[in-house]
């Protein structure tokens, strides 16, 4: 009789256990839901929406909506499907695209296909969300043109403050008429670290492309293991970035045509001026106008104008190319200095006139080393042939090598 009045009170306690672990995991997935679609829009480069929204202590449902901040060049629709259990939830749901002003589907209205679905898994105690997405092949064929896509996977996975994006694109094919683009396999490795708001963050990307090749009648150019990296970086006083591209080989009539790595960095910009001019950018897109691009850029002159507060640095820290082909090489650094002063007397808006180009172009003032220059290049610029180095000075906007101005490149 003992045992039977203690069953009782433990399944009691056990299924009361049970509920509040239940609706506290459903309560975390859409806290964290809420919180990570807040981080992606606190970029300043996408608007999010949810809609279609259903909660519940065993599922819930809905609707996630991007779009870039400014324009309606393309609109991303997720639906979701959410499974809660006590230590972790399942979720999938279909990928739509949608592309132009009239909001095709690419995949319905372009594609003669299902969209594709995605699958993730949202550890409740960890709170880490472990997702995929597998794109299917397709052949896409108007006139003259096709495109035949081999199909490939996205994944991502992290924590808020710490996302991971890994991208695996199998070989494609562009042709055009007599004229053919083939690239890959494609991988992308993306790291995203943030503070709340995204006030400070950190960005790395590696690009590695396998193969990248174009084929026209006359011209045949072959790229072998393309390699970009990059770094960016906004803290309390400077938005920073990092770059590097390395090419092992570019081929034409089966010899090396170029071969070798340039790596530069730009500095300087103003950290507070990039928030104000995100938080600008916001702003605009929360009118629900449609803007053109001088006139978005008219009104956010005073925010852009701002980020350059600091001397905008452009520094080219290695530059080491050679081409055996043409028995020419590239070996030297170099920098570039923007001016600060009297940023009223630019304008943003008017940077396609020739006159606003030129206030600008007289702005920048650098410096930098060609070494060990080819005698062609010495030739060509009507230098002594025995030049060894070249000197490059930019003073307001205009060139000196050696200490002469820089000659007609065409005559």
């Amino acid at each position: 009789m003992r045992k039977e009045r203690l069953i009782v009170p433990v399944v009691v306690v056990l299924s009361v256990a049970w509920v509040v672990a239940q609706y506290l995991a459903s309560l975390l997935f859409e806290r964290e839901l809420a919180r990570a679609l807040a981080d992606l829009e606190a970029r300043g480069e996408v608007v999010v929406e949810r809609c279609d929204v259903e909660r519940g202590w065993l599922s819930s449902s809905g609707e996630v909506r991007i779009s870039p901040v400014i324009g309606s060049a393309w609109q991303l629709e997720l639906s979701y499907a959410a499974r809660h259990g006590v230590f972790s939830t399942r979720v999938e749901g279909e990928t739509r695209p949608m592309l132009g002003p009239r909001q095709l589907h690419l995949f319905g209205d372009w594609l003669p296909s299902s969209p594709p679905r995605w699958h993730a898994r949202y550890q409740t105690l960890g709170g880490t969300l472990e997702g995929s997405i597998r794109l299917a092949p397709f052949l896409i064929s108007q006139g003259d043109s096709e495109l035949d896509f081999q199909g490939g996977q996205l994944s991502v996975g992290g924590q808020q403050g710490d996302w991971r994006l890994r991208a695996r694109l199998q070989p494609w094919r562009l042709t055009d008429g007599v004229a053919t683009l083939e690239s890959g396999p494609i991988s992308l490795e993306s790291r995203y670290a943030y503070t709340a708001g995204a006030h400070h963050f950190t960005q790395r990307d590696l690009l590695n492309i396998d193969q990248l090749a174009w084929q026209q009648p006359g011209l045949a150019l072959e790229a072998h293991d393309l390699r970009y990296r990059s770094r960016m970086q906004l803290d309390d006083s400077e938005l920073r970035i990092d770059s590097e591209l390395t090419l092992a080989e570019v081929l034409a009539a089966e010899q090396v045509l170029l071969s070798g790595r340039v790596a530069m960095e730009l500095s300087r910009i103003n950290a507070d001026a990039v928030r104000g001019a995100l938080d600008g950018l916001r702003r605009e897109a929360a009118h629900a106008r449609e803007l053109a691009p001088r006139d978005l850029l008219a009104r956010l002159e005073p925010e852009l104008l701002a980020t350059l507060v600091d001397s905008p640095r452009l520094d080219l820290t290695s530059v080491d190319l050679e081409s055996p082909m043409l028995g020419l090489a590239a070996r030297g650094d170099g920098a570039l200095f923007f001016d600060p002063r009297r940023l009223d007397e630019l304008s943003p808006a008017r940077l396609d006139e020739e006159a606003e180009q030129a206030r600008w172009l007289a702005r920048i003032d650098g410096d930098g080393t060609w070494h060990e220059v080819p005698t062609v290049v010495a030739l060509w610029l009507g230098l002594p042939l025995n030049t060894r180095d070249l000197e490059i000075d930019v003073i307001r906007g205009r060139v000196r090598v050696n200490g002469r101005p820089l000659p007609p490149l065409w005559r």
